[in-house]
């Protein structure tokens, strides 16, 4: 009976008589499979963890590698959601893309200086054509970013 509710659309579900309402509530509460959780669960942490070294190397970012660990953990663990959207540094980061899609101009002004930096770096020390690949990475993600809403 409940495999045959799973197969059934919401609306079929909700639109039948109230022991169906009642099997809606328990369907769509639902965990995902323990794979699924599991992978993005360990897809959270390595997002983490690669946000953490984008705070201290210029053309890794950082926010963005939070915002998809915020994704992945809303999939797997609602504590650990829940800590990185009260987190004070990240938690409005998170919700203003949620909302809105926004970067702040202060994160978009913070991304342009590590762009300018990293380009700096290259045409420093990396031979030709490899001092280009900041170059092309700051065009392209800077063009990306700066049509970013502002929130």
């Amino acid at each position: 009976m409940l495999r045959h509710c799973e197969e059934r659309s919401d609306e079929a579900i909700q639109s039948d008589h109230a022991p169906a309402a009642g099997l809606a509530r328990v369907v769509n509460s639902a965990k995902p499979p323990p794979m699924k959780r599991h992978l993005f669960l360990v897809g959270g942490w390595a997002s983490l963890a690669l946000g953490a070294i984008g705070a201290f190397l210029p053309l890794l970012p950082t926010v963005p590698f939070v915002i998809l660990a915020a994704f992945c953990f809303a999939r797997s663990s609602p504590r650990l959601e829940a800590w990185l959207l009260n987190h004070p540094t990240f938690g409005h980061h998170i919700l203003a893309w949620r909302e809105k899609g926004a970067i702040s101009r202060k994160g978009k002004i913070a991304a342009s200086a590590a762009f300018a930096f990293s380009i700096v770096l290259a045409l420093l020390f990396a031979p030709w054509p490899w001092m280009m690949v900041p170059i092309i990475a700051a065009a392209v993600g800077g063009s990306w970013i700066w049509t970013r809403p502002e929130g």
